[in-house]
């Protein structure tokens, strides 16, 4: 068993955050081009061709043990349902409400935690989440008076990843990330090419240009790096302590949202984000509290 470094999960999850939105910024780009199926087998793709050649240069079973397998089909068919539960909500909602309705995930997660890991969760991490929770539904309003049912679609990525993240965190434990997210990659990646031409889909690729194989590959290599932080990132920090830090994405795709779509929150969303990251960053802030060693006694 790894023990707990949460200084280096958090920075771990800091990345993550980072490079999160930017994938979700391609899907978005790529959402009216490329069927869902075919995008997903692509970024789940990459992430087997990437990583199973590491393994083997490092001699590094990819086959996961009999104990875990199960968990570990689980979570890839979590992950699986939470990403393309994301990117068809990005074919309709901008690209800053989609990923702040989604954070509704770290309140439901640090229930999960509570129960199924018997994680500490004191009232304070539970207050400042209902605060972000509050914030959430701010936004939620406005998105669907625009697009209607769609913008319920970031709730099931909420859920997904809720439980996704808690599969992660009993599984960072036991194996490392590399060898996991490689397996997870072959496994989503066959299930999804026979999604493909279950569909038909497999078509649409005699019609990609130059410029789309390129985003298609970009999307997996930053899907990749970003899932590989923050499986690292639960192996070194509970996921209670994590799951706040996830609240950075929100100002990270509104910066992308604006300089790639032009897109900005109006007023109500606004108000909503600005309390979502206010609630995050003070669990943020009482997290470094705790971190901080104790003065010497005099």
């Amino acid at each position: 068993m790894t023990p707990d470094r949460p200084f280096l999960g958090v920075t771990l999850m800091l990345g993550f955050c980072i490079l999160a939105p930017l994938g979700d910024s391609i899907a978005k780009l790529l959402g009216p081009v490329v069927p869902l199926s075919v995008l997903l087998a692509i970024r789940f793709g990459v992430q087997a061709a990437l990583l199973a050649p590491i393994c083997r240069a490092l001699n590094v079973r990819v086959l996961p043990p009999r104990p875990l397998f199960r968990l570990i089909v689980l979570r890839t068919g979590l992950h699986i349902a939470g990403v393309g539960l994301m990117f068809t909500s990005l074919r309709f909602l901008p690209l800053a409400d989609a990923i702040a309705i989604a954070f509704v995930m770290p309140f439901i997660l640090l229930l999960l935690g509570k129960v199924f890991l018997s994680e500490q969760v004191g009232p304070r991490r539970i207050k400042a989440c209902a605060v972000g929770f509050a914030g959430t539904l701010m936004v939620i309003q406005p998105s669907f008076v625009d697009v209607g049912a769609a913008a319920l679609l970031p709730l099931g990525v909420a859920v997904a990843f809720a439980f996704f993240m808690l599969t992660t965190r009993k599984l960072a434990k036991e194996i490392d990330a590399v060898p996991l997210q490689a397996f997870s990659g072959l496994l989503a990646t066959a299930l999804l090419l026979l999604a493909t031409f279950a569909t038909g889909d497999w078509r649409a690729l005699a019609g990609f240009d130059a410029h789309t194989w390129a985003l298609l590959g970009l999307i997996g290599i930053v899907g990749t790096v970003a899932h590989l932080l923050m499986t690292w990132s639960l192996r070194f920090a509970p996921s209670a302590t994590l799951a706040p830090m996830q609240y950075l994405e929100i100002p990270v795709a509104t910066l992308f949202g604006w300089l790639i779509f032009s897109d900005l929150p109006g007023p109500l969303a606004s108000a909503g984000i600005m309390v979502t990251i206010a609630a995050g960053l003070y669990i943020i802030w009482h997290e470094g509290r705790e971190m901080r060693p104790a003065p010497p006694a005099v």
